[in-house]
């Protein structure tokens, strides 16, 4: 499965949270981690949303069946071009309010200690139309701490916010003045200074492909997939928030809410991502029928799921359900009769955050498709 897209996001304000989702993780103990089907049970279809093979560049939920994404399959999207970078000629500059102001090359950054980490990534855009779905992915990214190479250069007092520009760029047109701009997302020191936070040369083993970013690229576990900056070629310290276009421009949530009675409209950059999950599909082996699924976007602690208009019921967790970045793969056994049914799932966090329903203010209150995490439901038919 391909991963480039050239999806347009402008002008397409649909509640998010009506589309089917999908994503696709991965562990280190590979062969422990397959979801395995036996050869004996058939994957019984879904009579609506994307079909396999309908979306280029996104997850077939109904021919999964691996816990991780190939490299090759992993999503990517982009929005400027490409670059091709020779490694001998690349560095990493880190500048603004530092004590110690440096360049990097990729050998210096490999020198580093390395740290692993697997990271269900999903685009912020994801289930937010019904052409644009299973825009997500897992994979074992490799790197060193971001911390540890931001306290090397040392962060002043005065410095609040970390600016992370890739090398890709493109021309914008501000308030009639064209100019050329990096691809550039920020977040504030603290986040930053997160130990989960990596400066990746590595995915599942490997050396980043060109179309991942190399020679590197941040990594930044329980964010969207807009922070996790290709292509890095500058990090700089400000003392200002960042305005850039794809702070405060794009990726932000129009989302109202509600307050005596009244709606408020609030915006916010898309940034850390929700509690969210998805009925993935149904197997049978002629006898029994068993509904299978994934949760991700926080540290899950369960998932129920609704057939029809019945009671929810707790799901069995699986694979991931110790990884609090990774997804989980869960499943319901089902006696199921015949007739067309409908499947929902939600899913809760740690932290009690329960996935909503269509219908909650969160998601019936929001107006453009970002952090699309409403609960979904799908239709089957059961002969």
């Amino acid at each position: 499965m391909p991963e480039t897209s050239n999806v347009t996001r402008r002008d397409l304000l649909i509640r998010g949270g009506s589309a089917a989702a999908g994503l696709a993780f991965f562990p280190s103990d590979v062969a422990d981690r397959i979801l395995r089907i036996s050869s004996q049970e058939a994957v019984i279809p879904w009579i609506d949303g994307p079909q396999p093979g309908g979306q280029a560049n996104t997850l077939d939920w109904q021919g999964l069946t691996s816990w991780v994404t190939p490299t090759e399959d992993l999503f990517r999207v982009s929005h400027y071009n490409t670059p091709e970078i020779d490694e001998n000629d690349w560095t990493l500059e880190i500048g603004g309010l530092v004590n110690r102001p440096r360049s990097f090359t990729l050998e210096e950054i490999k020198a580093l200690p390395k740290e692993d980490v697997a990271f269900a990534l999903e685009c912020g855009g994801n289930r937010g139309f019904p052409t644009f779905v299973g825009a997500v992915h897992n994979a074992r990214w490799g790197g060193t701490s971001l911390r540890r190479v931001l306290a090397r250069a040392g962060i002043q007092e005065g410095g609040i916010e970390v600016v992370f520009f890739g090398t890709d760029e493109g021309v914008e047109e501000i308030r009639g003045n064209e100019v050329t701009q990096s691809f550039a997302r920020s977040m504030s020191v603290e986040d930053a200074m997160d130990p989960k936070l990596l400066l990746c040369y590595e995915v599942n083993g490997e050396p980043l492909p060109t179309d991942h970013g190399f020679p590197l690229r941040l990594v930044a576990p329980g964010w969207y997939g807009v922070a996790n900056v290709k292509w890095l070629k500058r990090i700089e310290v400000r003392n200002t928030r960042f305005m850039g276009r794809f702070m405060a421009q794009d990726y932000v949530t129009l989302r109202g809410e509600e307050r005596g009675g009244e709606t408020v409209w609030t915006q916010n950059s898309v940034s850390h991502g929700r509690v969210n999950s998805i009925a993935a599909k149904v197997t049978s082996d002629g006898s029994r029928y068993r509904i299978h699924g994934a949760a991700w976007g926080a540290d899950i602690n369960r998932v129920e799921v609704r057939v029809d208009d019945g009671s929810w019921r707790p799901a069995i967790l699986g694979e991931g359900r110790n990884d609090p970045y990774s997804w989980t793969f869960w499943h319901l056994d089902w006696d199921a009769g015949s007739g067309e049914h409908t499947i929902t799932s939600r899913a809760t966090d740690g932290e009690g955050n329960v996935q909503p329903a269509l219908a909650d203010p969160e998601i019936a209150l929001k107006r453009t498709y970002w952090e699309s995490n409403g609960q979904f439901t799908r239709s089957i038919l059961i002969d």
